[in-house]
């Protein structure tokens, strides 16, 4: 006798509208975090090579990728400055006239209800590429964090209505709100880089931001790529320094970390993703080998499912229309 089944789960996939009706992952605009090079010394714009259709802006030109954003309905934006000045400390980070100040400056002229959160490090500024004081060819975890939170300040005075310190420093996040405290800034959120990989997933974004570190690595103050419990310790321990959203990077090569940080922790939970990941699909979107805007989508989503809050990807301007009409 011929068996077929009563329980038919095809019966909900086979209208577009009933697809959607039971989707239980939706990606809202309202999601995503645009990130954004601005470069001093440039005329107007020059394409990262290894990321197609990213590029370093002059200050002019981010305004106007910056209106273009905001107007497909992504309402945040990451900055990421890169100085024609750099040296041992890093001293451009936190001029008062440094290329992320007059960009907060610029854009909040200009688009005054856009989100700027603004990256806290010191890589883009420091002649060697690491993210703290080199010292004794080691990083001075404590010295470091005076001058994040000096750079965090800086931009807070600026109008950044957020900042994310990314540098990886033991007590980073409980620096910044310190001194933010202090200053009468009490009010604005900190996004920690909680759980940020030693990955080689960063390699295109180290292109952008010309922060190549000349000499050895990052794995004394990244965590282990093998590491899932010390995650969480990380996470955690911003929470208690007064981050109000953790993050974890990249996204794509942890999405078990973000669906523990979720479950575990009752804070929004950003995740990043990185650039390698947007490069690999561009390189083969532009290869004929996949549907690049397809993949894009099923990433973004996937790192939605396990749990992300927000997500910081390069891929969000291409993706705001499937997006806002999903």
């Amino acid at each position: 006798m011929e068996y077929r089944p009563d329980f038919r789960l095809r019966r909900m996939r086979k209208n577009p509208i009933l697809r959607s009706m039971v989707s239980e992952t939706r990606l809202s605009l309202n999601d995503l975090i645009y990130p954004i090079f601005v470069k001093e010394g440039i005329d107007s714009r020059e394409e990262v090579r290894p990321m197609p259709g990213i590029h370093q802006l002059s200050v002019d030109a981010l305004v106007e990728e910056a209106k273009e954003v905001h107007q497909l309905g992504i309402t945040a934006i990451l900055l990421f400055g890169i100085p024609d000045y750099k040296d041992s400390l890093g001293t451009a980070a936190y001029k008062s006239d440094g290329v992320i100040q007059m960009a907060i400056q610029s854009l909040k002229k200009h688009i005054p209800e856009l989100m700027l959160i603004t990256d806290v490090c010191l890589c883009d500024y420091t002649d060697h590429g690491h993210c703290g004081v080199v010292l004794d060819n080691g990083i001075d975890n404590d010295r470091s964090l005076e001058l994040l939170a000096r750079i965090a300040l800086s931009h807070v005075e600026s109008g950044a209505d957020m900042v994310a310190p990314s540098a990886m420093m033991d007590g980073q996040v409980g620096a910044i709100r310190n001194i933010l405290n202090q200053s009468r800034f009490s009010e604005i959120p900190i996004m920690g880089y909680s759980a940020k990989y030693a990955s080689s997933f960063y390699g295109p974004f180290r292109v952008a931001a010309e922060s190549s570190p000349q000499f050895g690595d990052r794995k004394s103050y990244q965590m282990d790529i093998a590491n899932r419990n010390q995650a969480m310790i990380e996470i955690q321990q911003d929470i208690n320094e007064g981050a109000d959203i953790v993050m974890v990077k990249p996204a794509l090569a942890n999405l078990d970390v973000i669906h523990e940080a979720k479950v575990r922790f009752s804070h929004p939970i950003a995740a990043y993703n990185v650039s390698g990941e947007y490069a690999m699909v561009k390189a083969a979107s532009e290869n004929g080998w996949i549907d690049g805007e397809e993949i894009a989508l099923e990433i973004i989503t996937s790192i939605k499912r396990s749990g992300a809050d927000i997500i910081i990807s390069y891929h969000a301007k291409e993706l705001a229309g499937a997006i806002s009409s999903s």
